[in-house]
């Protein structure tokens, strides 16, 4: 019995040690590993995913901040000035650092500075967030996309009567994508007959303005759209009403739809912007910004531009022009879209120079 007894014993006190092991090096193992409640998470302020371009940002953004190890917390505003400064204060009591696309440039001011004023750091995104202290803007250069527009249509045409339909006045991005064509056309020609203005990026206003324009006194020599969204509602109007007559038209983004009509022959140009880099390095910034660390070096420009509350840090990224003849390198090779999507499954390539 005594040795029963004693057996008993010795098997209890393995027992016990090998508990006792398996503890410890549960809590060495929960101490040397973040845990989700110290997690980063990042929030993702958005003012609507119905145009392809953001919905594809934020897709690479999640990404790369989930590689990066961080949790993020998107909210989509829906167009909605109002329901978008609600989902910055939810955001504020549940995140270590907000990246926003202000729907308004300036409608979101206040709701920052409460975000500012608990010391969480605020990323503007492509749109420049005004009379606000946000930490950081970054974008693709505008102007240089204005630019690019006024110069590259001037080689696709001759004609000098020129029509403008671009997104929102509320959009900054409108501002100085204009100020870059009218550097471009001020001592030219051209005569920019008209700017219209698509209020909430609605493409059935632009395909309306663009049958307006047809069936005006001055017949359109060029459009400039203010992304291809746009331009595809200018091309469906023009295919409807004067299906043999080519008008030059242009957007920005280099989404599927553009490309197709480039290769088409129905959209002169897009202008790709590099997306893929714009995300990931917002998610980067915004990672690092909620450990309160250095923002690195890279290949990008940084300066300041004043948005009414003082000079903001800006991060600028280089756009491209894009037309049959450099497609394939600049957007196939890329990644940014595969060639089937453009060309068809059939086809793996188009004309390249």
């Amino acid at each position: 019995m005594k040795k029963v007894v004693k057996v008993l014993v010795l098997i209890l006190a393995c027992l016990l040690a090998a508990s006792c092991k398996k503890q410890n090096q549960q809590a060495a193992e929960k101490a040397s590993s973040p845990t989700p409640e110290n997690k980063i998470t990042i929030g993702f302020s958005i003012d609507t995913l119905a145009i392809e371009r953001w919905q594809r940002d934020l897709d690479i953004f999640i990404n790369k901040a989930k590689e990066l190890g961080a949790n993020v917390i998107v909210q989509n505003a829906g167009n909605n000035i109002d329901e978008q400064n609600r989902q910055l204060m939810y955001l504020m009591d549940r995140t270590d650092a907000i990246v926003v696309l202000p729907k308004d440039a300036a409608s979101i001011s206040d709701s920052v500075q409460k975000i500012r004023a608990k010391g969480i750091p605020v990323i503007s995104y492509d749109r420049l967030t005004l009379n606000a202290d946000i930490n950081l803007y970054m974008t693709i250069d505008s102007e240089k996309v204005g630019e690019y527009m006024a110069s590259q249509m001037m080689r696709h045409t001759t004609g000098t009567n020129w029509y403008c339909i671009l997104g929102p006045e509320e959009d900054y991005n409108m501002t100085l994508i204009k100020e870059g064509i009218q550097r471009i056309v001020r001592n030219s020609p051209v005569k920019i007959n008209h700017i219209y203005h698509t209020y909430n990026w609605n493409y059935d206003l632009s395909y309306q303005e663009m049958v307006r324009i047809l069936k005006s006194d001055v017949f359109p020599d060029a459009i400039i759209c203010g992304n291809d969204a746009v331009a595809s509602s200018v091309i469906q109007a023009i295919s409807r009403y004067y299906p043999d007559i080519y008008i030059p038209v242009c957007g920005q983004d280099a989404d599927i739809s553009a490309c197709q009509y480039i290769v088409q022959g129905k959209q002169a140009f897009t202008i790709y912007k590099p997306i893929i880099k714009l995300a990931e390095l917002a998610a980067e910034f915004a990672v690092r910004l909620a450990k309160k660390e250095e923002l690195p070096e890279g290949n990008f420009r940084i300066s300041y531009i004043n948005n009414g509350y003082s000079n903001i840090p800006t991060v600028w990224l280089d756009p491209t022009y894009v037309d049959i003849y450099n497609l394939d390198k600049v957007v196939i090779d890329s990644g940014f879209h595969n060639a089937s999507s453009i060309y068809g499954p059939s086809t793996s390539s188009g004309t390249t120079e």
